[in-house]
């Protein structure tokens, strides 16, 4: 089958980063480079990674959140890539995604809506009014409109945007932890299994996977987890 995962390659090392990609690529569906490997690297550490990885996509997690002008022209100048998704701030608002969507109208845009990190407490601290759930709806549906074609939530929203957004929508879901792994910084996660059975077309897995010792545990690691979902 066609894998879900997505590997987040979450290095500033180049040769690291390579070789997590061709350790694990029998069993990735795509893998995500972040913003801390391309500052490090720019776009040609990108490219050197997508010559590693083949076929398989690349989700450029960049996260862009600034006005609609600033954000087309960082998509344009990251256009020779040509990522298959690129991440944007949904709460950057409807003008800023549709900026994004018209500057890469090859690449899915993918609206970012409520991190993972973020607890209900911490979305309260910032004033943002309703539940996680009723949140991550309004912006993602509000992005749809815009030119959005992916969104990013964590898990626990999955199933109501399921219900809300066209099935065309790629929803891609972090905060994702085999059972007895530890979930580090994310607060709102889920097993990979429980996202897929919720409805995610993605997982972002990364320390799970890449923690390993070696190459030979990080394959083995990305072999268990594509092999039990």
């Amino acid at each position: 089958m066609k894998s879900p995962i997505v590997l987040a390659v979450d290095t500033t090392n180049l040769s690291q980063a390579q070789d997590w990609v061709h350790a694990t690529k029998e069993f990735i569906g795509m893998f995500k480079l972040g913003l801390e490997f391309f500052l490090a690297n720019g776009i040609n550490g990108v490219e050197r990674v997508k010559e590693t990885a083949g076929e398989i996509p690349l989700f450029l997690d960049l996260k862009l959140h600034d006005i609609p002008n600033t954000v087309a022209g960082a998509a344009r100048a990251i256009s020779e890539i040509k990522p298959d998704f690129l991440t944007v701030h949904a709460s950057g608002g409807a003008a800023m995604v549709s900026a994004a969507a018209d500057a890469l109208p090859s690449t899915r845009i993918t609206a970012v809506t409520v991190l993972t990190s973020l607890s209900l407490d911490d979305i309260q601290a910032l004033g943002v009014t309703g539940e996680p759930g009723e949140i991550v709806t309004r912006w993602a549906a509000l992005s749809v409109a815009a030119g959005a074609r992916a969104i990013v939530a964590s898990p626990h929203e999955v199933v109501t945007l399921r219900k809300h957004l066209s099935r065309e929508i790629t929803i891609i879901t972090p905060g994702v932890r085999p059972t007895g792994a530890a979930t580090g910084d994310q607060s709102r996660v889920a097993t990979p299994q429980e996202a897929i059975g919720w409805g995610a077309d993605y997982v972002v897995i990364g320390r799970p996977i890449t923690s390993g010792g070696s190459l030979s545990e990080i394959a083995a690691n990305a072999e268990r987890i594509f092999c039990s979902l």
